[in-house]
């Protein structure tokens, strides 16, 4: 992979990996709840998550999503549901307590499987693996090859984005510390989150 593929492909993919979503979100949600080292190790479970849908692209399986349109349903409706789910438990939160809940336990393997399923499920996700990604390889090359490398970027950029969203969730905190700024803090996330969950429904197949 030359250079001038590199220049194009960076900052492209950079632009996608900040821009806001459900996940991007969730990492604010979760370092201004729990700080800004566990909201980046969670990010560990969207990692896993986005590895797997790039193998899955890498492999045609993004084939399958286009042509079976109950497939595409099922895993955007299971989507729509989790973030809603979570905007639910953001909305109903005590804001006098000490730890915010957002589904569950505050635990690394609770928040890591939170970022997991948000990112997972989405099927939009794999089908821009699949449009974006190809367009930096150079048919005339090893293909695998130029896939894992680009996969393997975009995962790097990833968590560059995710330690920036941490990082606005953790100054977040500062200014929600009393009980009120907290509640209007997790009703604009429930809200947003809702959002993401309702583009979600509405979104359909490329």
């Amino acid at each position: 992979m030359d250079l001038a593929t590199l220049s194009l492909f960076l900052p492209a993919c950079f632009a996608l990996n900040m821009a806001p979503g459900p996940n991007n979100l969730l990492s604010v949600s979760n370092a201004t709840h729990y700080g800004f080292r566990r909201a980046c190790t969670a990010g560990i479970g969207r990692i896993l998550a986005f590895a797997g849908m790039i193998a899955l692209a890498g492999a045609g399986l993004s084939v399958v999503l286009q042509t079976s349109q109950w497939l595409f349903q099922a895993i955007k409706i299971i989507g729509a549901a989790y973030l809603l789910y979570l905007a639910w438990q953001l909305w109903r939160a005590n804001p006098d307590a000490g730890q915010q809940v957002t589904g569950a336990a505050a635990g690394f393997f609770a928040l890591a499987r939170q970022e997991f399923l948000v990112a997972a499920g989405n099927p939009k996700a794999i089908l821009l693996f699949t449009a974006f990604l190809p367009q930096f390889v150079d048919p005339t090359r090893p293909v695998p090859t130029q896939f894992a490398v680009l996969g393997v970027l975009f995962l790097l950029l990833e968590w560059i984005a995710i330690s920036a969203y941490a990082y606005m969730g953790l100054h977040m905190r500062r200014w929600f510390a009393e009980p009120r700024g907290k509640r209007i803090f997790n009703r604009c996330c429930a809200g947003l989150l809702s959002a993401a969950a309702s583009a979600l429904l509405m979104a359909k197949r490329a």
